[in-house]
């Protein structure tokens, strides 16, 4: 059993987009998966109530919502019950966020290929650092998320990026394509939207891959 968390001190970075994205795959995957939205705004319960309406037999996934310390307190008492837990939290320093860094497995942090949002890394780093003094196994993983198909802000990022202590880099880029807002607005996967797009399901493969490729690494 995993729990992952999306999250990140950044709003408008494509959390919930990633959140939602893994929670669908892995139910794909027959596993037994439940979504936490940590996030006031509330898109992933959004997304899961536009899902249930749109696609036969319902999300295929449970999902809750949860705020504060309770993310912790009732993930520990739900996980037992689920294959995989998903947690998408807000992009803000809440306690919500940091109750799920206290349990979380895997932390993913997607980041905009600019200069200004690379920077929020170092707060970022920081709340890893306190969350692994109550937490060690915590892999904390940064990724670029919208990012242009090609150009040195990318790579510039990337740098930027690999040298943050405390973080790994995914060489997992998500580049800004539509498929993701068209399957998002349908309460879909992009891996289930048709007509599909190729670059967009090759993309978000290779970031599933990786997220529970180090959670087996971590065990």
């Amino acid at each position: 059993m995993s729990i992952v968390v999306v999250g990140g001190t950044k709003g408008g970075v494509g959390k919930t987009t990633l959140a939602t994205n893994l929670a669908v795959m892995r139910s794909l995957a027959k596993k037994d998966v439940l979504l936490i939205d940590a996030d006031e705004q509330g898109s992933a319960a959004d997304f899961t109530a536009v899902r249930n309406e749109t696609v036969a037999g319902g999300a295929g996934y449970t999902a809750v919502k949860l705020y504060g310390a309770a993310v912790r307190s009732e993930v520990l008492r739900l996980a037992s019950k689920h294959d995989d837990v998903v947690i998408d939290v807000g992009g803000r320093d809440t306690a919500g966020q940091r109750a799920a860094l206290s349990i979380a497995d895997i932390y993913l942090i997607p980041i905009f290929p600019g200069s200004f949002d690379i920077w929020t890394l170092e707060p970022v780093a920081q709340l890893v650092i306190e969350a692994r003094a109550f937490n060690e196994k915590i892999q904390a993983c940064c990724l670029l998320n919208k990012a242009d198909p090609k150009g040195a802000d990318n790579e510039e990022a990337a740098a930027i990026a690999k040298e943050t202590p405390g973080l790994t880099y995914l060489d997992c880029p998500i580049v800004n394509r539509k498929a993701f807002r068209n399957g998002a607005a349908k309460g879909l996967a992009v891996v289930e939207l048709k007509p599909s797009d190729s670059k967009a399901i090759e993309e978000i493969n290779r970031l599933y891959t990786a997220t529970f490729d180090i959670q087996k690494v971590s065990k």
